[in-house]
């Protein structure tokens, strides 16, 4: 059996002078196997908080920033983490398009998904653009190097993929529109270590 605690730690720790904190994607929901886009309302499958349960060798009684979403705070508990909602985590607001299924979307509003798609500052669905998103992710990941810094170190946060997104496009300087192009599966983790020179990503996509 492939055990957490028979395998290499996923969050090691970062050199001199940089501080970790490992992200990790809520287990998955149904709106994520129909997918959806997010709402922040589904409940976390059973057999994916199962799984979320074999992080606590890991991570258990560590302090965590959550997302609102549902999901979140079911993972971080599963997970025995202890967890702090956070707003500036919560997914993109996508409007009018919240929880409906991709497909049906592109069949609907197919010219208004297309500049979504196209133009990070569109916004045709009456909710947040995706530059809107990418900056409010920025301005939490600069107020946790200039108000948290190193005591925080180690601090997990657990949020869906956007915002996992939107942190490594910050920290790479990318635009919004090619952050989408990072694979990151549920209950994965991935690592930001804040530096004194800006952030570096440790690694992207791990099992855990």
């Amino acid at each position: 059996m492939d055990c957490p605690l028979h395998r290499p730690s996923p969050f090691p720790a970062c050199g001199h002078g940089s501080w970790p904190y490992p992200f990790i994607r809520h287990a998955t929901t149904p709106g994520m196997r129909a997918a959806r886009f997010p709402g922040g309302a589904d409940d976390a499958d059973p057999a994916a908080l199962t799984r979320a349960a074999g992080l606590r060798p890991l991570v258990a009684g560590r302090a965590a920033w959550i997302s609102p979403a549902v999901a979140a705070r079911r993972t971080a508990l599963a997970a025995g983490l202890e967890p702090r909602v956070l707003d500036a985590l919560r997914e993109a607001d996508c409007g009018r398009w919240r929880g409906l299924p991709y497909e049906r979307v592109a069949r609907e509003e197919p010219e208004a998904l297309a500049r979504w798609l196209a133009d990070p500052h569109a916004a045709p669905h009456g909710g947040e653009s995706r530059a809107a998103f990418a900056g409010r992710v920025a301005a939490w990941l600069g107020s946790v190097t200039a108000e948290a810094g190193p005591d925080a170190a180690g601090t997990v946060v657990v949020c869906d993929a956007g915002v996992i997104r939107a942190a490594l496009g910050q920290a790479l300087g990318l635009d919004p529109t090619a952050t989408t192009r990072f694979d990151l599966a549920p209950l994965s983790a991935t690592e930001l270590a804040a530096a004194r020179d800006g952030w570096r990503v440790s690694y992207v996509n791990r099992k855990v």
